[in-house]
């Protein structure tokens, strides 16, 4: 089973792909798609919706999990995440993939057993869980985190299959 990972954003959006094997959790790729900030926003939205698009295509996983959205201190930044969130939503559905969502403290609990881990936290804990040689990138990492997530509450049962 290969599971794609999410860490949504409006200028970076990192995306993991993990591979579950006997019980074995295997690093596949990761990376993140990088909109300029001076396109438009729906220009950016379209780009992203096309790179993940094509992270699907290339890698073709079974499932992806997605990083819920987190109340922002700023409200247009948090409706601006929001549709970001949407048009990658929108690329795991047109696929017909299952997609499944986690809340941030899910997610550094999963990972770090710790809710309030740091970022630094989770790029290591990602790097030692996967036997990396180096550190993937704070968005890579916590779209690796995502779908390290999910592997765990699937292996688990506590996500419907």
């Amino acid at each position: 089973m290969k599971i794609l990972g999410i860490d949504p954003g409006s200028r970076a959006t990192g995306y993991g792909i993990i591979e579950v094997a006997k019980g074995r959790l295997n690093f596949v790729c990761c990376g993140v798609i990088r909109v300029a900030a001076k396109q438009s926003f729906p220009e950016r939205l379209l780009e992203i919706h096309q790179g993940i698009a094509e992270v699907i295509e290339i890698h073709r996983p079974n499932r992806v999990a997605i990083e819920e959205v987190f109340m922002a201190r700023n409200p247009s930044s948090a409706l601006k995440l929001g549709h970001a969130r949407g048009v990658l939503v929108l690329a795991a559905m047109q696929r017909k993939l299952p997609l499944a969502e986690y809340t941030p403290r899910q997610i550094k609990q999963a990972v770090a057993g710790y809710g309030n881990a740091d970022k630094a936290q989770i790029q290591h804990m990602v790097k030692a869980i996967l036997a990396l040689a180096k550190s993937p990138s704070h968005d890579a990492a916590d779209a690796l985190a995502v779908a390290i997530c999910h592997a765990n509450h699937f292996q688990t049962g506590l996500v419907a299959g």
